[in-house]
């Protein structure tokens, strides 16, 4: 079987889609307004100093995917691109990561899932309650929509002495448990978010993470690397499945493994940030005989996008950029990389949550054809295309596109 590689920037949309306003983010454009504040020098700060420089992303097409996706142009080097590129809409419902990732994988979500109204106690009390009983604590905190950054340093001293965990939530379907690696324990957070998920399946939420931290408030409190997603596993099968049951192997990089439940998954490798997952790509690489390696870089999202942070997110891309030259070096003739996204998260945007944005197709590879894909109706087409190029069993959305 031959080979691919799927890489997620997470969040990294190219524009608001048709649809945009039924969510509140028609304007929206996560790449094309980093770009434009670099350029305006709005974002200079200790962090960086003047333009996006993103070279390598631009010679494979992602500069005129964005400029295609918004209908008009950027301030940025024009290169001629070397790969397939266009954008594509989102036929799911939500504008969250799952739903983004299940529908690359031919798996369109057309039903809404269950979200918490955005009030304070958001939480029916009923859940709290059972939350309490089942994971053998006295009580929460939070207990509202919040910012993963925000609400530690705002109850991290009170969960540190009173040991009850801080449950909060975000426009996504989702229910997060913050808790202090040491002072909380990192296996009875896992623990406690089992009992969680198990709670919220009947409320159609589709996830629960944990979200593990260390430090104090005198020296500041920092999320660890050890999150944790227990996601509903998808409802169909998706590429992975295919790409195994064709005796394929499917290596997730990151939080791929807990997106999909583990399902269709045959491995799991992990690293703390960007630039670790990338180390494990290139490792990955050198071993991979023929199936998928599917890779999320979530410290777009994470990091950058949900806390709003312009010169952060243009200094990752930047850093991701010098490495797409290491990715290049290791390509065999026959292999295809795709880059793309599961969302938007605009940094300019108001608020904290996903924006509902298109999404980057970019396709390269020795053997890849240098075209314009225009606009793609789902993000299936990628997989579909993903799928045809494996020579495995078609999916069930989604056309391939020609990039050959």
């Amino acid at each position: 079987m031959k080979k691919a590689i799927i890489l997620v920037l997470d969040s990294l949309g190219l524009g608001s889609s048709d649809d945009a306003s039924l969510y509140g983010d028609k304007g929206s454009d996560t790449l094309g307004h980093i770009i434009e504040e670099c350029d305006l020098g709005k974002a200079n700060s200790k962090k960086r100093n003047g333009p996006l420089k993103i070279p390598n992303l631009l010679r494979w097409g992602l500069g005129e995917a964005a400029i295609e996706s918004r209908g008009q142009p950027l301030p940025i080097d024009r290169i001629k691109p070397e790969g397939a590129y266009g954008f594509a809409k989102e036929l799911s419902a939500g504008k969250d990561t799952p739903s983004g990732h299940w529908e690359i994988c031919g798996l369109p979500v057309p039903f809404e899932w269950g979200t918490f109204p955005k009030v304070d106690n958001c939480f029916p009390e009923s859940l709290i309650n059972d939350l309490m009983k089942q994971g053998n604590i006295l009580g929460t905190l939070a207990n509202k929509h919040a910012s993963g950054t925000q609400v530690i340093e705002e109850f991290g001293d009170e969960h540190i002495e009173s040991g009850f965990p801080i449950c909060y939530t975000s426009a996504d379907s989702v229910f997060q448990i913050a808790a202090h690696e040491e002072h909380f324990g990192l296996e009875r957070l896992y623990e406690l978010c089992k009992v969680a998920k198990r709670l919220v399946d009947p409320l159609n939420i589709t996830r629960v993470i944990a979200r593990p931290f260390v430090g104090n408030s005198k020296d500041g409190f920092k999320r660890t690397s050890n999150r944790k997603d227990l996601t509903t596993p998808p409802n169909k099968p998706t590429l992975l499945d295919n790409i195994q049951e064709a005796n394929g192997q499917v290596v997730s990089v990151g939080k791929i493994g807990d997106i999909f439940s583990n399902q269709g998954v045959t491995y799991t490798v992990k690293g703390p940030n960007n630039m670790a997952l990338v180390d494990q790509l290139l490792n990955e690489m050198d071993k991979a005989e023929g199936g998928l390696i599917f890779v999320n870089l979530v410290d777009f999202d994470t990091n950058f996008g949900h806390r709003r942070d312009v010169p952060g997110y243009a200094l990752a891309l930047e850093e991701f950029d010098k490495r797409i030259p290491e990715i290049e070096s290791k390509l065999d003739n026959d292999d295809l990389v795709l880059i793309t996204a599961d969302h938007g998260c605009d940094p300019t945007w108001p608020g904290s949550d996903h924006t509902r944005e298109h999404v980057p197709v970019v396709f390269y590879g020795k053997s890849i054809k240098a075209q314009n894909l225009g606009k793609r109706d789902t993000f299936a087409d990628m997989g579909q295309t993903i799928a045809t190029h494996l020579q495995i069993k078609p999916l069930a959305h989604g056309k391939p596109c020609e990039i050959h």
